[in-house]
């Protein structure tokens, strides 16, 4: 249990959950409400809410049933944005780039862009490091941006300038549909088109497939993008892979990366170009300049080109292929702290502390309505957070495992003492091979858990997780991390449903 004081527990607990239809905008734009306000995620939305009453109108970017993640806003999206007379975000790159760029390219020069989780710790409420580990037997390689790019909504492009090697390099993303989006492609040559943009000090996930086997030398440049169309260039550096072939004979000495995890990174401030590599053992991260490191891809990762035909772009069906795998299904764009802050309770208070004073900023003249709605909506969440402890605490040590397709709960598990067990996502395009398979009914053989968790807007990535599940005998259970549905609408429901759920599915009183 956390080391918090104990809230008053006889407050009691009320969904709260106040009916916008009211504040509901007309064709025209028109609104009794004294602020427009557009939120990047529905779980946001709500807590605004809370706090605004009938002052706000309130819009989210991100629909139920959405993935903040992946989610790629549209025309009305921009709209709405750029109606609005404050803004709040998540921050901790939660929302997928997009996002936030179609925020910047749209708000109101003078409208508050507020990144709640930024100063989550002003607040009151805690950051933890995101933590990653999918137990990858290859490399498991990213591309990353370090350093500050001056401007909202900035970002860093990464170009594909050269590939020297026996084959063709495609660098894609595949969505969580199952869908490639190329990004690099060397068959036809490179162009500007060969090339991605991430936000500042922000890690992507992507495939790397190679046809040879053989010496790959890539070269990449960077450069520096605003929204008002200025560029600069930055750096470039060329990095060795190893693909299928003895890459200690080829590396002259240089240092060989065979697993765990490391990015491709570009340094906006410095300018340089290097791989930046987790050590798995002491936790720290070591920077290799691209003439001191070579990439391995063993013949451990041999695939075949799969029969779909939009992965046609690797080539004829069947062909042989070395891939490094982006392990993670969507886009999955993300820095070193976990953004899932409002999965501990506490932490929801301080989004609401934010949230007042964001709107009392804005605007003055209900400061009153809002303090008062907050201070009621506190004792909500006190009274919550108790509840969520007490219902959690019913959970056999033994059993306090989770087990889910997200690495969305670890605030969660930290709060009510719980432990992430592991979070299961499929690899891209590939069948998980007998001894994955084997291996993921191993855990939870030895982890001894009743039941696996998944997400409502996520289930189509939990198939292998489901099959599992079922083969062990253990039950298959509802958790709610990023995204409202049809059944849970507000935050207080669904943090009542986790903790209800886990409970009951983990052998505790519901």
């Amino acid at each position: 249990m956390r080391g918090r004081p104990t809230r008053i527990a006889a407050v009691a607990l009320a969904a709260a959950c106040v009916l916008v239809a009211g504040c509901s905008r007309s064709q025209s734009g028109a609104s009794d409400a004294e602020l427009r306000v557009s939120t990047t995620t529905a779980i946001i939305a709500d807590l605004v809410r809370q706090v605004g009453g009938d002052r706000v109108d309130v819009t989210s970017i991100v629909p139920h049933h959405g993935d903040p993640h992946s989610y790629e806003p549209s025309p009305g999206d921009a709209a709405k944005v750029a109606r609005a007379d404050l803004v709040f975000g998540n921050g901790l790159l939660l929302e997928e780039p997009g996002i936030m760029k179609m925020v910047h390219s749209n708000a109101r020069k003078d409208v508050p862009k507020v990144e709640i989780a930024e100063r989550l710790e002003q607040y009151g409420g805690t950051v933890m490091k995101l933590e990653e580990d999918l137990g990858l037997d290859v490399l498991w390689l990213g591309w990353a941006v370090e350093g500050e790019v001056a401007g909202d909504g900035s970002q860093v492009r990464t170009t594909a300038t050269k590939l020297e090697g026996p084959g063709d390099l495609r660098v894609y993303l595949t969505d969580t549909l199952g869908r490639p989006k190329v990004y690099v492609d060397s068959s036809d040559g490179f162009d500007a088109s060969d090339s991605f943009a991430l936000p500042p000090e922000a890690h992507t996930h992507v495939n790397w497939a190679f046809s040879e086997p053989g010496i790959y030398r890539l070269t990449v440049e960077g450069r520096t993008e605003t929204l008002d169309g200025r560029t600069e260039e930055f750096g470039s550096g060329t990095f060795t892979f190893a693909v299928g072939t003895e890459a200690r004979e080829a590396s002259g000495g240089a240092t060989v990366l065979d697993g765990g995890h490391a990015d491709v990174a570009l340094n906006a401030e410095t300018g340089k170009v290097y791989v930046r590599a987790d050590d798995e053992k002491s936790g720290e991260r070591t920077r290799h300049a691209p003439d001191k490191v070579v990439l391995n891809v063993p013949d451990r990762a041999r695939e075949s080109v799969p029969e779909e035909p939009s992965y046609s772009f690797l080539g004829k069906a069947g062909d042989p292929l070395w891939v490094l795998p982006q392990a993670v299904l969507g886009k999955h764009v993300h820095g070193d702290l976990d953004p899932h802050a409002w999965e501990d309770v506490a932490n929801a208070e301080a989004y609401v502390r934010r949230i007042q004073a964001e709107l009392t900023a804005a605007d003055p003249g209900g400061a009153k309505t809002y303090e008062k709605n907050a201070s009621a909506f506190l004792k909500t969440l006190g009274a919550l957070d108790e509840e969520v402890g007490r219902t959690l605490a019913t959970v056999p040590e033994r059993n306090r495992k989770l087990i889910t397709t997200h690495d969305a709960f670890g605030y969660l598990a930290k709060a009510y003492g719980m432990e992430v067990a592991g979070f299961v996502v499929p690899v891209p395009n590939q069948e998980p091979s007998a001894a994955e398979v084997e291996r993921l009914g191993d855990t939870i053989r030895e982890k001894r858990v009743p039941a696996v968790f998944v997400e409502p807007n996520l289930a189509s990535r939990a198939n292998v997780l489901k099959r599992v599940a079922q083969d062990e005998g253990v039950e298959v259970c509802t958790i709610y991390g990023d995204s409202f549905d049809d059944q849970v609408h507000d935050y207080v429901s669904m943090m009542r449903h986790n903790a209800r759920e886990l409970a009951k599915c983990l052998g505790g009183k519901a």
